[in-house]
């Protein structure tokens, strides 16, 4: 995850993508809402909540790559930028879908429902 977030500001800050500011922005707020579901659902306390969350995180993971394909067809990407930042959204999203059969294969039920323990 933190691969693509890393490399996908340098082409939106600079060059012909500030042709387009509708798309830069589209871009900022699709991976932003990776890390705001992330963390939404993180702190919910419960696998079955994070889960639903990851999902919607990986959806916009996929988003992210659809949108980074429409800058390439439109010239804003070059080939090996293109290719390299889809790669990273190919690994983000089987990390998720890892971590969602993970969660959904897993007895712990997430902290909330430990008796014993306070919820942050």
């Amino acid at each position: 995850m933190q691969g693509i977030r890393a490399r996908c500001p340098e082409p939106l800050n600079r060059g012909v993508f500030s042709k387009d500011p509708v798309l830069v922005t589209r871009l900022r707020k699709t991976m932003l809402s990776i890390y705001s579901n992330l963390a939404e659902g993180f702190e919910r306390d419960g696998n079955r909540e994070f889960s639903q969350f990851v999902s919607i995180a990986k959806g916009s993971v996929g988003e992210t790559r659809g949108q980074l394909l429409y800058a390439f067809d439109f010239g804003y990407l070059e080939r090996e930028r293109f290719d390299q930042l889809n790669e990273l959204g190919r690994n983000a999203a089987r990390c998720l879908g890892g971590l969602l059969r993970h969660l959904n294969n897993s007895k712990f039920r997430g902290r909330k429902f430990k008796k014993d323990s306070k919820v942050r």
